[in-house]
């Protein structure tokens, strides 16, 4: 799959593509990037790329001209591939769309900076926003990274482990089940029991409760959203009893 940043500060994107399993991917060929300096492609002698926005107000905005300019030298008029604009008006970025867009051979991002882009690259270039959060950042280099990355996780061959992302929290709707390694016993805390006991039923229900009792506790919000087993249903009505005792002044109610 290949991946096209666009950036008014393309160095914030090396060191980061340098290493671990991106790094590997790159090298393997799995996965490719570009990275673009918005900037090559103006015209002038200070390489302006931003200006005072129409109507007043704080802040720079960046100009549409070198942002047209630079996607349609690299990916053709009309670009040849979906065009993500990293903006905190997007839809909020999920694991669905991570792989949804893994199956894509070619997208493209434009990091935004300053107070934002000037509207007509929004209307007529940009064909998907997405957001990382609700919250502003300083630009979309970060966020562009963190697409990336949760993208080239879903592609396979990238991550050693074939079965790799299959356990990833979010993957199934749930939050992923606590890990232990070497040694058994560090500091008095020994690693539970059953994972020591080589009975892989055994193993596989213990993490689907324990998976199940961490976002129940943690993001009971996903609950919501994901197809509940009656066995599912029975443990979450045993931690919404165990949590009641414990602070019967707070408890929620969960309804399946």
């Amino acid at each position: 799959m290949r991946f096209d940043l666009f950036s008014l500060f393309p160095s914030i994107f090396q060191s980061y593509f340098e290493v671990s399993i991106l790094q590997k991917a790159i090298s393997k060929g799995l996965v490719e990037v570009g990275i673009h300096n918005i900037r090559d492609w103006t015209f002038d002698k200070h390489h302006i790329t931003d200006d005072t926005p129409y109507g007043g107000g704080g802040g720079m905005v960046m100009k549409a001209e070198p942002i047209f300019t630079a996607i349609e030298d690299v990916l053709g008029k009309p670009p040849a591939c979906p065009v993500i604009l990293m903006s905190p008006q997007g839809r909020l970025f999920s694991f669905k769309i991570a792989h949804e867009l893994a199956e894509l051979p070619h997208i493209a991002i434009l990091c935004g900076r300053y107070e934002g882009i000037d509207e007509r690259v929004r209307e007529h270039l940009i064909t998907d926003q997405i957001s990382i959060g609700d919250f502003v950042v300083t630009g979309g280099e970060i966020p562009a990274m963190l697409l990336v990355d949760a993208i080239s996780r879903q592609i396979k061959g990238v991550l050693g482990d074939p079965t790799g992302a299959e356990d990833d929290s979010f993957s199934n709707g749930l939050l992923e089940y606590p890990h232990y390694t070497k040694p058994e016993e560090f500091r008095g805390w020994r690693v539970p029991e059953v994972l020591l006991s080589g009975h892989h039923a055994k193993i596989e229900k213990w993490r689907r409760e324990q998976s199940l009792y961490r976002t129940y506790i943690q993001r009971p919000d996903l609950l919501k959203n994901i197809d509940l087993s009656e066995n599912d249903l029975k443990l979450l009505s045993k931690f919404q009893q165990e949590r009641t005792q414990e602070l019967p002044s707070n408890s929620d109610n969960f309804q399946g």
